[in-house]
């Protein structure tokens, strides 16, 4: 059976730097009818596992660890039994959201996650955060961005551990190169493509935040 992507959409709130907003998250979920992996976890643990079902989760893949995207992700793992996969880099945030509780694994650039017959490929793409990841998975013509890129242009870089200048390479070195059908699902927001995406490059770079 053919690895298929699956979707919710969750509320709650990000806080950084002593703010605090009202987020909705994106929650992706990709794998056939036995098993699956779960690209981030933020607010609601049974919004995701109703997404799930009754398939076994084989990893939670964290784009990065700011609050609103791992803040289930240690309810989640308990409740599945799959381990939280976090790139290092993002070590510093993720204490800030669990001091007490570490992931279960890490991510590195190039690192294959297998699912269902599918592949997701790590791609290490920082500046919204040092350890941000996006996760390309060619069989199914889609990139998950986390927050690196949306509909629309880059994600914030105006807070702690990010970097505008960083998240520009990221897109173009990372991303931009993807083909451009390439589907682009983000941690916020509705999908765009590759393509889409790439003509506004410079447009981003005039706007330089």
């Amino acid at each position: 059976m053919a690895a298929r992507i699956d979707h919710a959409v969750t509320a709650g709130t990000f806080s950084l730097d002593g703010q605090t907003f009202d987020v909705d998250n994106n929650v992706w979920v990709v794998g056939d009818d036995t098993e699956c992996v779960v690209v981030d976890a933020p607010h609601d643990v049974d919004a995701i596992l109703a997404v799930v079902g009754g398939r076994r989760v084989r990893a939670i893949l964290a784009t990065h660890a700011h609050d609103d995207h791992v803040r289930v992700a240690p309810a989640l793992a308990r409740a599945t039994g799959a381990p939280v996969l976090l790139h290092p880099a993002d070590r510093v945030l993720w204490d800030q959201v669990h001091p007490d509780e570490a992931p279960g694994g890490e991510l590195r650039d190039g690192d294959t996650v297998e699912v269902a017959g599918a592949a997701l490929t790590v791609l290490h793409t920082p500046g919204h955060s040092p350890g941000a990841c996006s996760f390309h998975a060619p069989a199914l013509g889609a990139v998950f961005t986390g927050d690196t890129l949306f509909a629309g242009g880059p994600g914030a870089t105006g807070r702690s551990y990010s970097d505008f200048g960083t998240i520009i390479d990221s897109i173009r070195n990372r991303l931009l190169t993807l083909p451009p059908e390439t589907v682009v699902h983000t941690g916020h927001g509705e999908s765009t493509t590759v393509g889409a995406e790439a003509p506004h490059l410079d447009e981003w770079l005039a706007r330089g935040h």
